[in-house]
């Protein structure tokens, strides 16, 4: 029968026995219970691989059970106990074995934990129990994680494990699993471990328990519930506290509740309801007898040393009340999917050496601090959280390292999935595009050391799904099924299958692209509980289309522009102040940075609005303030918050031997909070890289002030950006999308996010920036990765960022967890060199080390200064190059283009080139060369000469200059023309008007735009077309 309808039928049965009830375990105490004996497991292996086949006196570490399943034979086994000699053993491993003897199920496994009795500790699953001959370690297999209500199928909200679809969903437990829980709540409950209240109205409750007690071990015994009755004693049902109140009473009482009970017993001896549906009743009515028994509590201190209980319950999430007396009012903290990390350090100075602190991190940032007596305290109420949020949250994801589960990190390693079922692996295929070579690795749902390969094969309408099992031998090994090869690891095996052709029951193929698991996966791994009542998205859809944009209008009156601050690379970007009147007629001030897009790029003014009004909509303290959009005529502007201390790759480089280790950690974090708010949303950002973020805040050491930062808008959406553009941006762009366009997803932000951190690292250095676009595309195509920092646990983080398989790349709750985890006493060891990568001529390219263009300017950091001419092709004007935005920045003068029709550009290349080969005193210097967004505009920057033309300084000083200074001038000039017939070069333009004046004493022969060369063997020069003489 499905389980869910359990519950109702066994309550129409007994309705008049109780209102509610409690949960317990322990073996049936029938007048010949069952003899404890010790046995010993071949099937858990030394450290060494081999079994363990020794003296049952050379026990010295044993787990108990509280229900064993079946023999192969059919017969219920009778030991209750798994013994072990001295060795190593880690937590979940013997979870396992426990489990396997109590035939639950991979799928259930999770339910379970490892706790001492004697302290009522629990071992997370990643320790390790060191054991020695005079060791003598006890341990409890016990269900730790429950959800109350799971059971109610008249409530259509019910816990739950997620189906394929509505109708499709399963129980949170099995038939083994509620069989176990019954076995253990109920031992709980006789024993006298859980403290039931002495009144009335419990003790009708525990009778009506007692009922169901009975009558399950008739069922289960083949006889009457009166033969039952007959030689056992209720009592015996009772807890020992409910015993005793029922004993004080006289004995007219003591008959009168027999006499009741004995009638009940008949009323119900033709009961049809089965051995677990009594079980099951059992268990709501304990359930609803003791609200609290299911909720964990921890008594700890938080940072201003006052008592604080914490309550961690299935239902509800981590709760918290003050002081350590029950009565006080329990006020909810977060519920486990709103947990992003968890980290444990050492205590504080003045307490004791054992305390811990856990910092607990919730997804609005907010960071609760407690302090726990114990390391193990601190670990069981780690472990206990970080396991609900892989049963509620990500089957797939851990919160905390100290915690994970060793076999959870081997499948995030090898991107396997845990013990989905077969459903949800087709469906996964399906929705992956059913390609040929695609696969999904995943553990059994029902064997231990068991995977699956499942795989694709055939075409179109005739596809098929194949299912490879590997099976993990007992010496650690994995073997493909078919296949005689071992390995030490699943990675191992699929990374060598993945280079050879396969065959299967007449199919070829070969495997190409795992599909790993995706954050928040819905298979059946996970727990739907009662109050998650609904799958809609927690955020509304943000309007993008041009028709449903949202943003604040802006008029052009009550704007004022100030300087330039440079450019974007579609806009020009200007300091301003925005004026806004108050409620009362005051003026407000306050300063803004204002976008004005080219109108050479008038095009893609569609995108550009739909980034203002994508972050008009957006609210979070890392992302920067969207004010609104002004249209003024042709001119489209928008109006963001002012960063104070700019660019955060413009602050590195200024500052780069002030900024440690710890600044750079915390602003990749605050990068990486932004990240996963947008990521939360669905939505791509884009562009993601260092320039684009802007530091609001220093860092000021005095106060322990941290670094403040801000992601700005992403400007043109990235998928209307032409391809030259995307090129020029690796390696921000993810090489996927370079591919194809149709690939832009959450992942793109994570490869750009990866680029980032490299530059943080670096303190601001441009990677790839010496590589033209062919061999940046090369890096791509023969998928390099940036140099990496010596410091191992952030060079991980970094390339996982950069995987080139996006499916593998991690989710930003677990970067942020891993960067947390950077933050440990350790990394105060580190020096500043441990965090910059190496340089790009270190990987060994062949193609690194060639000499690129010398002096590349990056036109963001040209600051406009003011017009020194213009002609009827160029203009020229005075610029300064300020990559520190500090004002600091070399004046130069730009030359630019007036017309970029292929012609003018081919001719003014040529002139680039030309001076660019030219070095004498006399001849004006060549900085470098400037090229716009895609390389469609160019600039040349040369050195700026302050007293302009020759011609205008004649004029402006004739007073002052005498014959022997022109004669002067004039040897300077005779001395620059003999430098370039020694070229060979024919200026054909020469005069005084191309002619710069760098001082009193110094002229330069300048503009080139007309030079020619004179070929070899030839004496002069020809016109052989109009219009290339000087004359026209």
């Amino acid at each position: 029968q499905p389980q869910h309808g359990r519950a109702s039928r066994v309550d129409v049965i007994c309705k008049q026995l109780m209102a509610c009830m409690l949960l317990t375990n322990m073996n049936p105490p029938l007048s010949s219970p069952p003899t404890l004996e010790n046995i010993l497991l071949s099937e858990l292996n030394a450290p060494n691989g081999h079994n363990l086949k020794q003296d049952i006196k050379s026990t010295v570490l044993t787990v108990h059970l509280y229900h064993r399943g079946k023999t192969r034979e059919g017969a219920d086994h009778l030991e209750n106990t798994l013994t072990f000699p001295p060795g190593e053993y880690v937590a979940e491993e013997l979870c396992i074995t426990a489990a396997k003897a109590c035939d639950i199920t991979p799928v259930y496994c999770n339910l379970f934990g490892l706790m001492r009795e004697s302290d009522q500790v629990w071992f997370p699953p990643n320790h390790v129990f060191k054991l020695h001959h005079t060791d003598n370690e006890s341990l409890h297999l016990r269900i730790r994680y429950y959800f109350p209500g799971w059971y109610n199928g008249s409530n259509s909200f019910c816990a739950h494990r997620y189906g394929l679809s509505k109708g499709m969903e399963t129980p949170v437990m099995d038939d083994c699993v509620i069989a176990y829980l019954f076995a253990q709540w109920r031992s709980d409950f006789l024993s006298g471990r859980i403290q039931i209240p002495v009144s009335h109205e419990a003790q009708e409750e525990c009778l009506g328990m007692a009922v169901l007690d009975m009558m399950r071990l008739a069922k289960e015994s083949d006889l009457l519930p009166v033969d039952i009755y007959n030689n056992t004693s209720y009592k015996s049902l009772l807890p020992r506290c409910m015993q005793s109140h029922i004993q004080s009473y006289n004995l007219l009482t003591r008959k009168r509740i027999r006499y009741r009970f004995k009638k009940f017993i008949q009323q119900f001896s033709e009961c049809k309801a089965t051995v677990c549906n009594l079980k099951l009743k059992y268990l709501i009515s304990l359930e609803m007898l003791l609200p609290s028994f299911y909720s964990e509590h921890f008594q700890v201190t938080d940072l201003s040393s006052q008592e604080v209980t914490i309550i961690v319950n299935g239902n509800k999430g981590i709760l918290w009340r003050k002081g350590t007396e029950e009565e006080g009012a329990e006020e909810v903290y977060c519920d486990f999917p709103e947990v992003i990390d968890i980290s444990i350090k050492q205590g504080s100075k003045e307490g004791s050496a054992e305390s811990r602190i856990v910092s607990l991190t919730r997804q609005d940032n907010q960071i609760l601090e407690l302090e726990f007596h114990s390391l193990s305290g601190a670990l069981s109420f780690v472990s206990l959280v970080d396991g609900y949020y892989r049963l509620v949250a990500d089957a797939h994801h851990y919160l905390c390292k100290e915690v994970a589960p060793p076999r959870l990190l081997e499948c995030i390693q090898s991107c396997c999935h845990g013990p989905i079922l077969m459903e949800f692996t087709i469906s996964k295929l399906r929705h992956s595009g059913n390609c040929q070579g695609l696969y999904i690795l995943r553990c059994s749902p029902k064997e231990y050391d068991k995977y699956f390969m499942s795989f694709i094969v055939g075409y179109e309408a005739m596809v098929e799904y194949k299912h490879c099992p590997i099976v993990k031998t007992e010496s650690g090994e994995f073997i493909l099924s078919g296949t005689k090869r071992s390995f030490g690891s699943l990675r191992e095996l699929m990374h060598c299958y993945q280079k050879e052709e396969l065959r299967t029951e007449g199919h070829t193929f070969q495997l190409t692209r795992c599909c790993p698991p995706s954050p928040k996966d819905k298979t059946n791994l996970l727990v739907c509980r009662n109050n998650q009542v609904s799958e809609v998205a927690l955020f509304p859809l943000l309007h993008k289309h041009i028709s449903h944009m949202v943003f604040h209008k802006i008029r052009k009156e009550d704007l004022i522009f100030n300087e330039s601050l440079g450019r974007g690379t579609f806009t020009k970007i200007v300091r301003g102040v925005r004026k806004e009147l108050g409620d009362y007629g005051e003026v407000h001030q306050i300063d803004v940075v204002i976008k004005i897009l080219d109108k050479a790029h008038c095009s893609f003014s569609e995108s550009f609005f739909e980034a203002a009004s994508m972050m008009s909509q957006l609210s979070h303290k890392h992302l920067l303030l969207n004010y609104g959009v002004c249209v003024c005529g042709d001119e489209n502007m928008m109006v963001q918050e002012y960063g104070k201390f700019g660019s955060l790759d413009i602050y590195l480089r200024k500052k780069k031997n002030s900024v440690n280790i710890t600044w750079k950690l915390e602003v990749a974090k605050q990068l990486a909070w932004a990240m996963h708010y947008l990521e939360d949303k669905h939505l791509v950002h884009g562009n993601v890289c260092a320039k684009n973020v802007l530091l609001i805040r220093e860092e000021d050491r005095r106060t322990g002030s941290l670094p403040f930062i801000k992601l700005s808008d992403p400007g043109i959406g990235i998928a209307v950006l032409p391809k030259e553009v995307l090129v020029e941006r690796i390696p921000w762009v993810a090489p996927e999308f370079i591919e194809n366009r149709n690939n832009l997803s959450l992942a793109t932000d994570k490869w750009s996010f990866g680029t980032t951190l490299w530059e943080i690292c670096s303190g601001g250095d441009k990677p790839l920036s010496t590589l033209d676009c062919s061999k940046k595309n090369l890096f791509y195509e023969d998928r390099h990765q940036l140099p990496a920092p010596k410091w191992t646990e952030l060079a991980n983080l970094i390339n996982s960022c950069m995987d080139y398989e996006p499916l593998h790349r991690p989710s930003f709750r677990a970067i942020i967890r891993d960067l947390n985890s950077l933050f440990t006493p350790d990394y105060e060891l580190l020096v500043e060199s441990d965090m910059v990568p190496g340089r790009i001529r270190e990987l060994g390219f062949p193609w690194a080390s060639v000499s690129q263009e010398p002096a590349q300017f990056e036109e963001r950091h040209l600051i406009f200064l003011k017009q020194l001419g213009k002609g009827n092709f160029g203009s020229v004007e005075m610029c300064r190059y300020d990559p520190l935005q500090d004002s600091t920045g070399e004046v130069v003068a730009v030359k630019k283009l007036q017309h970029s029709t292929a012609e003018h550009l081919r001719d003014f290349e040529r002139e680039i080139e030309i001076l660019k080969s030219l070095h004498h005193e006399n001849i004006v210097k060549y900085k470098g060369v400037c090229y716009s967004a895609g390389r469609r505009n160019l600039r040349l920057i040369m050195e700026y000469l302050p007293f302009g033309s020759l011609r205008d300084y004649l004029i402006k000083h004739k007073d002052h200059i005498d014959s022997q200074k022109l004669l002067h001038y004039a040897l300077q000039i005779c001395k620059g023309m003999d430098y370039l017939g020694t070229k060979r070069y024919i200026h054909r333009d020469l005069a005084t008007r191309n002619i710069l004046v760098e001082s009193e004493m110094r002229v330069k022969i300048g503009d080139f735009g007309l030079t020619k060369v004179l070929p070899q063997g030839k004496e002069y020069y020809t016109v052989s077309e109009p219009g290339e003489s000087p004359i026209f």
